[in-house]
């Protein structure tokens, strides 16, 4: 039996039932799983009692000790295409036709480096757990060569199986070159589903379904997707919903109805959808998503960076609606911290938007963290991450609170965790394996890393004519 000490913690953020905060805490972890959670003098106390000794004890004096952080929306891809278009100030639809055509020199190579990096970024800002939609797979490039990533760095994955088949000359945004026929669509969600789904307790890897918007696949994917979704256990659905004006306008256009009224048509509300963004849904729409246990996934500084507006978090959380937290694509962000989005997070319910005045009491730092894991969690349809506690997976992760960026926040340093600049994680463990250890990835040479993902993309802008 492997087993997994961390001890002293300054403050261990439990986020269980009763949202314990412990001084002097601890962890004890057994194969993978959490075994018991308390102070270090309770579970030394336990240890010494059975005469067991673990495998590896970490001091984690200075720290705050929490769960694993859940990244419920990415693009992982697009860290081969950072700042082009934002820097230009561009909104959604004029950014992604910008960049449509350089994804569309992608390979499987290109899939895979960039997962690995973005991975890697993800992972030192404190995320355990990984959604990822991949929606255009031009050169070769498969779901597969993600996944090989994430397995290679150990991160708890949830890629979905994007698509996008409603190209220009149907009316659709993408151009045809990077659209694909629905039937070759169907049967590869199909093949992923089936190779790679593990719907288990502690699972690694879960598939879900995302074709990739309104404006990009037609009803009949959508349809076809959420029963293809539906006949495995536990395979989400996942989609971009109501991120911006143009999209509310598109669908009354085209529909006849606005994107979440759309959805419900299409079978596409349930406890098994989460939506991207949710940045322009009213009152009658949050309750709608709030009885129909639909997940949302906040995705800040991408909204902001692309002037996309300030989604009503404090809304949909008060009318119970299930809200987790998202970096989204590296190319409308441009940046993977996952810690650093749940300040954004926290900073912008502040703040408010239209109609509604700014308060500093509107939104708080553990509020924040909050969404960062039991909001994923939930939203992903995961019992086993999210809290530590015994039986939880032993997703967890340390930030240094005794360093130059927390001087004097010692008062709160759960809270300084949020409200003072974002940290790098000092230790990562995912299913009880040390994934990061004092502040560096276990295993991984990132300066070659790099090299090869900057040659890559620079070959993509060649190949596109952007160079």
């Amino acid at each position: 039996m492997s087993t997994l000490l961390v001890r002293n913690a300054a403050v261990l953020l439990s986020m269980d039932e009763d949202r314990r905060e412990i001084a002097d805490g601890a962890v004890l972890v057994r194969d993978g799983v959490v075994a018991q959670v308390g102070t270090t003098v309770e579970l030394e106390a336990v240890l010494r009692a059975a005469g067991e000794l673990p495998a590896r004890t970490i001091d984690a004096s200075g720290t705050v000790v929490m769960p694993g952080l859940v990244n419920c929306h990415h693009h992982l891809y697009q860290t081969l295409t950072r700042s082009i278009g934002t820097s230009r100030g561009l909104s959604l639809f004029d950014w992604l036709k910008t960049l449509y055509m350089v994804w569309g020199q992608m390979d499987a190579e290109a899939v895979h480096v960039s997962a690995k990096l973005g991975l890697a970024e993800l992972l030192l800002s404190g995320a355990t757990t990984v959604a990822d939609h991949l929606y255009l797979f031009p050169g070769g490039a498969r779901l597969d060569d993600e996944i090989a990533a994430a397995r290679e760095l150990g991160v708890r994955f949830h890629p979905t199986r994007g698509s996008m088949s409603l190209g220009e000359s149907q009316g659709g945004l993408p151009p045809d070159a990077v659209c694909d026929t629905e039937p070759n669509i169907l049967a590869d969600s199909q093949r992923v589903i089936e190779r790679f789904h593990d719907a288990g307790r502690h699972s690694m890897l879960r598939i879900g379904l995302a074709p990739c918007s309104p404006f990009s696949v037609t009803p009949e994917l959508m349809k076809l997707s959420a029963e293809l979704a539906r006949s495995y256990p536990l395979v989400n659905l996942h989609t971009h919903l109501a991120e911006t004006i143009d999209e509310n306008r598109f669908c009354l256009e085209r529909f006849g109805m606005r994107p979440i009224e759309y959805m419900e048509s299409l079978g596409w509300l349930g406890d098994d959808v989460w939506f991207a963004h949710m940045v322009h849904p009213d009152e009658p729409e949050i309750h709608k998503l709030s009885c129909s246990r639909t997940g949302v996934c906040h995705c800040p500084s991408s909204n902001m960076i692309l002037a996309s507006g300030i989604a009503p978090v404090r809304r949909m959380v008060d009318a119970g609606v299930k809200v987790a937290l998202g970096v989204d694509g590296s190319a409308s962000n441009d940046g993977n911290h996952m810690l650093g989005e749940a300040r954004q997070a926290m900073l912008l319910q502040r703040v408010g938007w239209p109609g509604f005045e700014s308060r500093a009491d509107r939104f708080s730092a553990r509020e924040a963290l909050e969404l960062a894991t039991l909001g994923g969690a939930r939203v992903l349809r995961r019992d086993d991450i999210g809290h530590l506690s015994p039986g939880m997976a032993a997703d967890l992760v340390a930030f240094r609170v005794d360093d130059l960026a927390h001087a004097g926040g010692l008062g709160d340093p759960v809270a300084s965790l949020v409200t003072c600049s974002p940290a790098r994680a000092w230790l990562s463990v995912i299913a009880g394996k040390v994934v990061v250890d004092e502040g560096q990835l276990v295993g991984v040479e990132l300066a070659p890393l790099v090299e090869r993902h900057n040659r890559i993309a620079r070959r993509l802008l060649e190949k596109a004519g952007r160079a």
